[in-house]
């Protein structure tokens, strides 16, 4: 099986940790950005499998991010994360081809299962 790469796109740090440490302990190969910037940078060096996307990130929102995500591969697959229940960006989020969101505070494990499925291409 080959080594599936998950970008997590988030500026709060703790979320960023969090995630890259349940992520790299189940054998993905983590990248963390931390604003819009360094997404695009590291999608095209690294072309990621999956990117976890914060629905709300200073400079570069998540549905700018995602726009141009899908635009240089519509293969990546894409998860939203939001804090707030912002149910019209939400909806443009899945218009623009996200999966699916998760509402912080997230269940790991939900999300975890959710990784593997769309990984596994399930």
């Amino acid at each position: 099986m080959s080594e599936h790469k998950i970008l997590i796109v988030d500026d709060q740090n703790g979320i960023r940790m969090l995630l890259t440490e349940v992520f790299g302990s189940e054998g993905y190969k983590t990248y963390q950005a931390a604003n819009g910037k360094e997404a695009l940078e590291l999608l095209q060096k690294d072309r990621p499998d999956l990117v976890l996307l914060d629905m709300k990130i200073p400079g570069m929102d998540g549905l700018e991010i995602l726009r141009h995500i899908k635009a240089s591969d519509p293969d990546i697959k894409v998860i939203m994360m939001t804090a707030y229940g912002e149910l019209d960006m939400i909806k443009e989020a899945k218009d623009q081809g996200a999966l699916m969101h998760f509402t912080k505070p997230f269940d790991i494990d939900e999300m975890r299962l959710a990784v593997g499925r769309y990984l596994r291409g399930e």
